[in-house]
């Protein structure tokens, strides 16, 4: 009896202590980080691509980072006398006022050798946090099972911000600084101008339409509507491939890849299965029928065609979802983790009509297509990517 009494009143101290754990923090680090900045301001430099005041754990640490960031942008030399006249002088950390705390700082900064290794720690340890964060949400939200949101759902919404902590490492949005944009329309036109064909945006394969259009911009909605047909998949299945067979892999600073030219694409194939959009793609590279593909007639060289495109096929970055009444939840879902798997550049969805909205029933299916729409141009905008949705129009 003793034994069993003993036992509980340890899992009830275990359990304590688990409930009471300390978020993953550096002090030191940060106060390291900070002292360095504080004696030369070379330092900040070396960190301020990638560590953010949010990611700082003290509130005061993140509020001398943030104001000698603002100092060191205007041109202004950010040290102990500049900043503390922005910072209260009557607030204390522990026995030190803040121009003590600010001396103590510098006077024990480390050498702007290690700013970097110091600025990684403290944002690695951001992340962490903000992946506990995630972790207790979907633990208090799967306990409360509020009405509102069936288990799907919040699997889609916790997928939904790991992605973008894992794109970006915060999942907080926020207003952007319009220096930032400007740096990132210069960044654009580079690029740009790098590019085959001088396009700012993901050539189609079509000169025609890239000249009207400067290529598939990133984040666009691009509707292309038309009667049954019309030719509105072939015309998509050749945008698609053109952009994956011109895929340029170029590697970043990170180790990871980005598109030098064409891209990664994921096409949602919700009318045809994936053989059928294969074979019409085969089709339309080889210049052999379709029709003949499938009833086997063709010559010799017609099949010796076939196996020489299909063996250059292979490399080709164009990944297909073959699933019918998708809805707009599910795709998204689907397309980000290709992004975070395999990479992504653009999305194709073969068409609007045959998805569904959010999974509740819907009497008025206008509205129910402008569900779809606003959520395909908010996963562009999320993703980065273009997105190219056809669209059936009645004869009418």
């Amino acid at each position: 009896m003793n034994d069993a009494v003993r036992k509980l009143n340890q899992a009830g101290r275990e359990n304590a202590e688990l409930h009471h754990r300390e978020a993953p923090n550096n002090v030191e680090a940060e106060q390291a980080l900070l002292g360095a900045i504080l004696v030369n301001n070379d330092a900040y430099y070396r960190v301020s691509d990638f560590l953010k005041p949010i990611h700082f754990n003290e509130p005061l640490h993140r509020k001398i980072y943030e104001l000698a960031g603002d100092t060191i942008r205007m041109g202004k030399i950010a040290t102990t006398i500049t900043l503390k006249t922005h910072l209260p002088s009557d607030s204390k950390v522990g026995d030190l006022t803040i121009p003590q705390y600010l001396a103590r700082l510098a006077a024990e900064a480390v050498t702007i050798i290690n700013a970097e290794d110091y600025g990684r720690a403290i944002y690695d340890l951001a992340l962490r946090r903000s992946l506990i964060n995630i972790g207790e949400d979907m633990v208090n939200i799967a306990y409360d099972a509020p009405l509102d949101m069936p288990p799907q759902t919040q699997i889609e919404d916790a997928e939904r911000r790991l992605f973008e902590l894992a794109e970006t490492g915060r999942y907080d949005g926020g207003f952007q600084s319009f220096n930032d944009a400007v740096a990132l329309a210069i960044d654009m036109a580079g690029q740009a101008f790098e590019r085959d064909g001088s396009l700012s945006g993901i050539s189609t394969g079509i000169h025609s339409l890239d000249g009207r259009m400067g290529g598939l911009q990133r984040s666009d909605l691009i509707v292309l509507a038309g009667r049954p047909g019309m030719g509105k998949t072939s015309l998509a299945t050749n945008i698609a491939y053109n952009i994956a067979a011109a895929y340029e892999p170029e590697i970043q600073a990170d180790g990871s890849y980005k598109a030098k030219n064409g891209g990664v694409v994921g096409f949602y194939s919700l009318e045809m299965s994936s053989e059928q959009l294969a074979t019409r793609i085969i089709s339309e590279q080889t210049e052999v029928s379709s029709s003949k593909i499938r009833r086997g007639d063709i010559s010799e060289a017609d099949f010796e065609k076939l196996v020489a495109c299909s063996q250059m096929m292979q490399k080709v970055p164009l990944y297909i979802d073959q699933t019918g009444g998708i809805s707009i939840a599910q795709l998204s879902a689907r397309a980000r983790r290709l992004k975070r798997q395999r990479g992504l550049d653009c999305l194709v969805v073969d068409y609007i009509q045959l998805m569904t909205g959010s999974g509740k029933s819907s009497d008025n299916r206008v509205q129910e297509i402008t569900q779809i729409t606003t959520g395909l141009k908010a996963l562009g905008k999320e993703l980065n990517v273009p997105i190219i949705a056809l669209s059936q129009l009645s004869r009418q």
